[in-house]
């Protein structure tokens, strides 16, 4: 179809706008319909937008709308329906056809309207146009809320859509071919926009607190107003800089020049000596042609360098989906006096609207007003404009809302849901790359930030850096970010420049991460580890009803007669709601007649009689057929004959079809398996992190960058080359780097004639290639592992021998010992004896035949089917688990009761059997069993006892440590926990209240040594909670668990200490019993005699009578809150500063778990002295202080 050729309905409404009379445009009566007119077609077009492209084709927005719009703005109906019908037309093409079309056809139609588009940006390059736009803008901004109709508001969103559609736009590549400064489309509506105001409209409407709703309109225009810039370069305009902006266009010329000086006077070097037409023929000795001769080559010798097998062959084609995804197009430097207004605009932005408009956006994101993909400028508008104040004077207070750990929170957050979303929306991957590109650009910039921070003169600002990075670097997330985002880059889906800004923010990120663990010693980080536990069968699945012997169904039924006797008289109402037949049912009618039967024979056996009967008439009325329920006119005796002979017959059970599912999926499918978060701390080595980087990934992204390194940027060589130099040097992993593709761009980097601006990389090549052939000289092999990716495990064997992670201890791949000929021909004859034997686990029948060193079943397998033996691992199903020892055998029980007769007055019975029980089983099968035998009546009698000693005040006095036997109990019962945790098939048991048994003087020892140490205010704190929870209980008369929850900061240290913590445990206080709970508690067993002399038993005894007499001082006034801190902080100093309180928290925390070992080892010391904050003040563990003395015995 032809679009010059308009449809007759559309041209005559067109017609009617008016004409336009040299610069005088007269509109024509029935204007307004007309546009109303146009309006209505637009609504109707189809999908090839024919009315869109009609009206492009005839220009009626240039010659016909815009004029209108300028001329006759006073018309205030005229001048709405214009707006709506420009917002409608200047929409952008993606929106009007969702997605760019992939059909030729239907792309011509998109093309065509981005062309009309592409028109009418220029015809809005008018000062006129956005004068009047500014001006009823301006207008309608003056009008209170009281004044301002719906009317009004929805003009003033339109005029802001209408600007956005405008400087959507994308640019025409054909048209703007000019030098950079030379003024684009862009530029002119740029500067038709500030020479009208709207500029100073947009900081209004950013920075005024009325007008909150258009924050998102106001930065979506922003962000396409510095579409093309650069923040540096803007942030450098106008401070006497230019120079610097000059001296690089002059760098990047004269190594231009240079690359062409150099390539002339190597091909003036390469020139022969011969005639040019006579080139002479060669023969290349050892080259081989397709045939057995020598490659005959026909060319100068100068030319011999560049031969190859491929020379004359057609460019092997690469598929579409392989291809790698499209770059930006390259940046275009704006006019000088656009760029000015743009650096202007800029400082103003950040001094009044910055702030402010990133407040009112985030809220509006996380609180979800704001359409979907909209947080992309947010994402864009902190990065611009952070690197704008970070190059032009840096002062934070102008970024303070995006700076800070809910902004590094927010950026990971989106940047781990656009890479969790590229990897689940395939088809959609690109565009989740562009937005993952945008947020890891805000997280570089925020790093940038951060370190900028670092260098302020400000001490202040100095230290909410050094808080940032520590809440960043503690926890894992941020860690692990940059290694998930190597490990998944695809070339085809996520664009060069990603790869470049992720590895300049991976190589500032561990830079910022290495200073900072060397100005500390002994970081603590989070660790969080994913624990795996097989889900369990239900109980009741695994108990089996033994059935019942003759005389027991005799018994039974003599049971039963008098009861059944009673019904059939009368004297015994039976049930009404007894339904045997479910009509909606999918079940044959068939099976629920054998079920009732069953029913009825369950209720006899469950000794309910009246049940039994009742059904057994309502069978007998929905299945009179057959008289399997006997006849109609049956009588009573012959009912209880026909009773007795149901709960006699030995009828076939059917296992609940849930049961038959669950066994055919244990049976087809391995157990499934409940994933658990189990967070901890630990010490941070920067070397460990760092070995994280080493693998193949990450080789492969930084080899594929330094590809261009020639249209690289300095910073990003240097950045690739020093993460490269960290893994080969830092980690002495050069073997990493020994692969063909990284030599063949050192070949090419090595003969460039512009190398010489590259000596970062050429240093680091001639290290590489020195390291390799250097070990060629030793390992013949060197030159084939060229060819792979390497692991570290691969890279060390290579460089130290290919037996050495086998001599060596370290991971379990390393203890694996080899298999030796005379063990290969030994499992090859135990495998051929074995496989005929039907119902046997081969690999269970070959493991007891197999000699030292023992072999386990993965090693078996895996060596099977590496010799041929067997195609892979699923030839040899593990039998499910269980099913060989659940059955005991008499001896195995006879054994399990003399083992229980012997150890049934040790601490431990249960684990005492464990150890000594022949037939491995899980403790929960042991604990079953024993119960099923009688032995014990609950399994409370199987747990570990705990020993609680008192000590007399006399000890106390003297000295002697009061620390209880009862913590290394509890240390061994925990240890012991964690180990049933890991054991297979292990059933979890319940939490044990323990009686605490209350004695007179219990814990006094240890709140004399607590005193000592200057923990008197929170031994204060405690014996208030317990005389309140005393208090409370007498008066309500009920008893629950109350947590003592700490809300000073001397509280919550003391709860971290190990001797509080011991003295809680004498007291029978009892700790978090899980995951779930903080805090620690009072149990519910104790009652308010036990907890009053529990408060006595820790006063102060000696010379501190204020603090006695506080004690008595809170039973006058009404108690506070539970857990409230009031009282130790009215108590006055203590006898010193504790040494809990010294040292970061979580340093005090791993100390305080590695002394938990050794407490009953530890003499009393004196408080320490002051010490540097980077040392741990408290006492040493034995384990800390054998640790410390292997490291002196080393250093002597």
């Amino acid at each position: 179809m032809d679009w010059y050729m308009m449809n007759c309905e559309l041209l005559a409404t067109c017609s009617a706008l008016g004409y336009l009379e040299g610069d005088v445009y007269h509109r024509e009566p029935d204007c307004l319909e007309s546009v109303k007119d146009l309006i209505r077609y637009l609504r109707h077009e189809d999908e090839t937008r024919d009315v869109r492209q009609q009206l492009g084709a005839a220009q009626i927005l240039q010659n016909d709308l815009l004029p209108l719009l300028v001329q006759h703005s006073q018309d205030k109906g005229l001048f709405d329906a214009i707006v709506r019908l420009m917002v409608n037309l200047t929409q952008p093409a993606l929106l009007c056809f969702g997605k760019v079309p992939a059909d030729a056809t239907s792309r011509h139609h998109f093309l065509q309207v981005l062309s009309y588009l592409q028109a009418y940006k220029e015809a809005f390059a008018s000062e006129k146009v956005f004068g009047v736009l500014s001006e009823k803008l301006y207008d309608l901004l003056q009008l209170d809320w009281e004044q301002r109709q719906e009317e009004d508001t929805l003009l003033i969103e339109r005029i802001l859509l209408l600007v956005r559609n405008v400087l959507h736009v994308p640019p025409d590549p054909s048209e703007e071919q000019g030098v950079d400064g030379d003024a684009s489309a862009h530029d002119r509506v740029l500067w038709a926009l500030h020479i009208s105001g709207m500029d100073d409209l947009l900081k209004f409407l950013a920075s005024a607190q009325a007008e909150q709703q258009w924050a998102l309109h106001v930065l979506e225009i922003i962000s396409l107003m510095f579409r093309d810039q650069s923040p540096e370069e803007l942030a450098v305009l106008g401070q006497g800089q230019e120079g610097a902006e000059h001296r690089e266009d002059t760098r990047e010329l004269q190594a231009l020049r240079h690359r062409e000086v150099a390539e002339k006077r190597a091909r003036a070097l390469q020139r022969p000596s011969r005639h040019s037409r006579f080139g002479g023929s060669y023969v290349l000795q050892g080259l081989r042609a397709l045939g057995d001769r020598d490659v005959v080559f026909h060319r100068g010798l100068h030319q011999l360098k560049s031969y190859s097998h491929d020379l004359g062959k057609e460019a092997r084609r690469v598929p579409r989906r392989r291809q790698a995804a499209a770059e930006a197009g390259p940046s275009r430097r704006s006019a000088r006096n656009v760029r000015l207004f743009l650096c202007q605009f800029c400082q103003d932005f950040l001094e009044s609207c910055y702030n402010r408009l990133m407040l009112l956006v985030k809220d509006q994101l996380v609180r979800e007003k704001a359409q979907q993909h909209d947080e992309t400028y947010y994402l864009w508008a902190t990065a611009f404009f952070m690197a704008f104040n970070r190059c032009r004077g840096f002062r934070p207070e102008l970024v303070s809302e995006t700076v800070g750990v809910r902004a590094f929170h927010f950026m990971e957050q989106n940047l781990t849901a656009y890479y969790e979303m590229a990897l689940m929306d395939k088809k959609e991957a690109a565009t989740w790359a562009r937005r993952m590109h945008l947020a890891l650009k805000a997280y570089q910039e925020l790093l940038r930030t951060v370190q900028e921070m670092d260098r302020h003169p400000e001490q202040a600002v100095r230290d909410s850096s050094q808080v940032i990075k520590s809440n960043i670097f503690y926890l894992m997330e941020y860690r692990e970010l940059f290694l998930a985002l190597f490990r998944r880059f695809d070339e085809a889906k996520q664009p060069r420049g990603f790869l470049r800004d992720l590895v300049e923010t991976a190589h500032l990120f561990l830079r910022m991460l290495e200073r900072f663990c060397r100005a500390r010693r002994g970081l603590v980080v989070q660790s969080k580890r994913v624990k795996r536990k097989k889900k369990k069968p239900p109980a009741a699945a695994a108990l089996t009803q033994q059935p019942l012997s003759t005389a027991e169904l005799e018994e039974l039924w003599a049971g039963l007669t008098p009861q059944l006797q009673g019904c059939l008289q009368g004297d015994i109402p039976l049930p009404e709601d007894v339904v045997p037949f479910d009509a909606a049912s999918e079940t044959p009618v068939e099976e629920q007649r054998a079920e009732a039967v069953l029913q009825i024979q369950r209720c006899l056996r469950g000794s309910h009689g009246p049940q039994a009967l009742s059904l057994l008439r309502s069978a007998r009325d929905v299945w009179p057929e057959g008289d399997v329920f006997g006849p109609p006119d049956v009588g009573p005796s012959q009912e209880m004959q026909l009773l007795r002979e149901i709960l006699l017959a030995p009828l076939p059970r059917h296992e609940p079809p849930e049961a038959e599912e669950q066994e055919e999926d244990e049976e087809e499918d391995e157990e499934e398996e409940e994933q658990t978060v189990q967070v901890s701390e630990k010490e941070f080595n920067f070397l460990d992190y760092l070995r994280r980087f080493a693998c193949a990934p990450v080789v492969r992204a930084l080899v594929l960058l330094l590809r261009g390194y020639s249209r690289n940027s300095p910073r990003t060589n240097h950045c690739a080359a020093r993460l490269l130099h960290r893994l080969a040097r830092d980690l002495r992993m050069e073997g990493l780097l020994f692969q063909l593709s990284l030599f063949s761009l050192f070949h090419r980097l090595l003969n460039d004639p512009a190398a010489a601006a590259h000596q970062e990389l050429v240093a680091l090549a001639k290290f590489i290639l020195g390291k390799f052939f250097a070990l060629a000289a030793t390992n013949k092999k060197a030159f084939v592992e060229l060819l792979f990716w390497k692991s570290p495990a691969a890279a060390t064997e290579m460089i130290k021998g290919y037996s050495s992670m086998q001599d060596e201890e370290g991971p379990a791949r390393s203890r694996v010992a080899p298999w030796t000929p005379q063990e290969e021909q030994e499992l090859r004859e135990l495998y051929w004896k074995y496989k005929e034997v039907e119902g046997e686990d081969v690999i269970a029948a070959i493991l007891p035949h197999l000699p030292a060193p023992g072999r386990t079943r993965r090693q078996v397998v895996k060596q099977l089917v590496r010799m041929g033996l067997a195609s892979s691992a699923k030839d040899f199903p593990r039998q499910r688990k269980g099913t060989n020892l659940v059955l005991w055998t008499p001896e195995q029980e006879e054994e399990l009761t003399r083992l229980f007769e012997e150890f049934q007055g040790s601490e431990d019975v249960l684990g005492s059997i464990m150890k000594h029980l022949t037939a491995r089983r899980s403790r929960a099968r042991v604990v079953e069993k024993l119960l099923g035998l009688g032995l014990v009546a609950e399994r409370k009698e199987l747990y570990k006892k705990r020993k609680r000693k008192s000590h007399s005040p006399g000890m106390a006095a003297a000295g002697a440590p009061a620390v209880p036997a009862q913590d290394s109990s509890a240390e061994d019962s925990e240890e012991e926990e964690d180990e049933e945790e890991d054991e297979e098939n292990e059933e979890e048991e319940g939490p044990m209240e323990e009686q605490w048994a209350s004695e007179e003087g219990t814990g006094q020892g240890l709140a004399q040594r607590l005193h000592q140490e200057g923990l008197a205010g929170p031994l204060h704190w405690l014996q208030n909670c317990l005389r309140r929870t005393a208090q409370d209980r007498e008066e309500d008369g009920i008893s629950h668990p109350v947590p003592l929850v700490p809300l000073s900061e001397e509280n919550e240290d003391a709860m971290e200490h190990r001797r509080f913590r011991a003295l809680l445990r004498q007291l029978g206080l009892r700790p978090p019993a899980n995951e779930q709970e903080s805090f620690w508690r009072i149990p519910a067993a104790l009652s308010p005699q036990q907890l009053r002399r529990a408060a006595a038993a820790i006063a102060q005894r000696g010379p501190d009578p204020a603090a006695s007499s506080q004690d008595t001082a809170p039973a006058e006034q009404p108690p506070p809150a539970l857990g409230s801190d009031s009282e130790s902080e009215d108590t006055g100093p203590g006898p010193g500063p504790s040494p809990v309180q010294s040292g970061p928290k979580r340093r005090r925390e791993l100390d305080s778990e590695d002394e938990d070992g050794s407490a009953t080892e530890m003499p009393p010391t004196a408080p320490p002295l002051q010490e540097d904050e980077d040392e741990d003040p408290q006492p040493r563990g034995r384990r800390k202080r054998i640790r410390c003395l292997e490291e002196e015995e080393e250093e002597g």
